[in-house]
């Protein structure tokens, strides 16, 4: 049965409460798939942008799982910033206002004794950034031993904070048999790698702009061996009218060799990693950017949010390892309406791969003739 609105959902009278006060009925898209893996306790990776109501994707369930009885901290929500983090915390507190939920925001820049009191008296979930709640464990007042639900949100945009080790510091403090769920407007193999780390068996959701754009992207595989890879690329290079076109590997040595090798024959091409310093790199977007150079050999690292229009085609080197990234691989492409073509090589030994970006597409991707 496709669940379309929150009264479909197995969620309690008081819960339903505060979501019908707050005027909710149908569910978003990132809700009707995320909710149910959820609320049955599995964790969950979800694809989506803010503003597509993934706060109540994770947030319901939440509240929904935990005891309001329990006066210990039994839900965490991680945020990159004192705005989200205040922001979630209204909603979660809507949510649960019937249920007796009590949610604290934690965050840097206001009076941490404020915080710390409200701990004191009891709260059952809190939400901060990773800073402030570091600094509450720290101080021993910010117990996570009874944690049963973790949310990492905005993942990508923690990431490029820098957050990485204090997240691995954090969820250190919380059980492992806990439920884990990530939430990311992108997901590249760095957020991937947080989620091998962290998560059991989760379950993919893809609800972004990127899903949206693949219906103007040309998809496209082809099967090669693995020795002549290099020669299928030269063959793709030639026979396409490439204007600008990102080729995306998995390593950084790759990325190089294969840039120099290009380069070598006389292909306009350069690399961009994550070893490159922030001079170096804004030099090598700047030409692609300008049209000054035509292709970009990159890393996941190096590609993520860059937003350039007029890319004619993505090129994977490599299958990413996963599904996810493989569709903010291609999104880079067809912006603003445009069309664009994606491209992947793939050797003997990935097609366990491709089978699984398939199944989380509805679009075709075509093999090349």
């Amino acid at each position: 049965m496709q669940i379309k609105q929150f009264k479909d959902l197995p969620l309690s009278p008081e819960v339903m409460k505060g979501i019908e006060e707050l005027g909710f009925t149908d569910l978003f898209p990132i809700q009707a798939q995320a909710m149910t893996p959820l609320l049955e306790g599995k964790d969950v990776i979800g694809q989506a942008q803010t503003g597509t109501g993934k706060t109540a994707a994770f947030g319901i369930p939440m509240i929904e799982r935990l005891d309001p009885k329990d006066n210990r901290v039994q839900g965490l929500v991680l945020e990159p910033t004192r705005e989200l983090a205040e922001q979630v915390a209204e909603h979660m507190y809507r949510y649960g206002k019937y249920a007796g939920f009590k949610v604290l925001a934690v965050y840097g820049g206001e009076p941490i004794q404020k915080q710390i009191r409200a701990l004191e008296t009891g709260v059952q979930i809190v939400v901060g950034t990773p800073g402030r709640v570091i600094d509450l464990i720290e101080r021993r007042v910010l117990n996570l031993a009874h944690v049963r639900i973790a949310v990492l949100d905005e993942a990508d945009r923690m990431l490029d904070m820098g957050f990485v080790e204090d997240i691995e510091y954090i969820l250190s403090h919380v059980p492992t048999n806990r439920q884990t769920s990530l939430f990311s407007a992108t997901i590249d193999q760095t957020v991937m790698n947080v989620c091998h780390k962290y998560m059991k068996s989760p379950e993919k959701i893809l609800v972004s702009k990127d899903e949206i754009a693949l219906t103007q992207i040309r998809q496209y595989y082809t099967v090669v061996n693995p020795h002549s890879k290099f020669e299928s690329l030269r063959n793709i290079l030639d026979a396409n009218h490439i204007g600008r076109a990102i080729i995306f590997c998995k390593t950084r040595s790759e990325t190089s060799f294969l840039a120099d090798k290009l380069r070598a024959l006389g292909y306009d091409a350069k690399p961009l990693h994550a070893g490159f310093t922030q001079p170096q790199r804004n030099f090598v977007i700047d030409c692609f950017r300008r049209g000054k150079l035509k292709l970009l050999v990159a890393t996941d690292v190096a590609a993520r949010g860059l937003d350039i229009q007029g890319i004619t085609h993505i090129i994977n080197y490599d299958v990413p390892l996963d599904a996810l990234v493989y569709f903010h691989r291609i999104g880079r492409t067809a912006r603003m309406g445009l069309e664009g073509t994606a491209i992947t090589l793939v050797g003997y030994g990935e097609l366990a791969e491709l089978e699984q970006i398939k199944a989380l597409t509805k679009t075709n991707i075509e093999e090349l003739e």
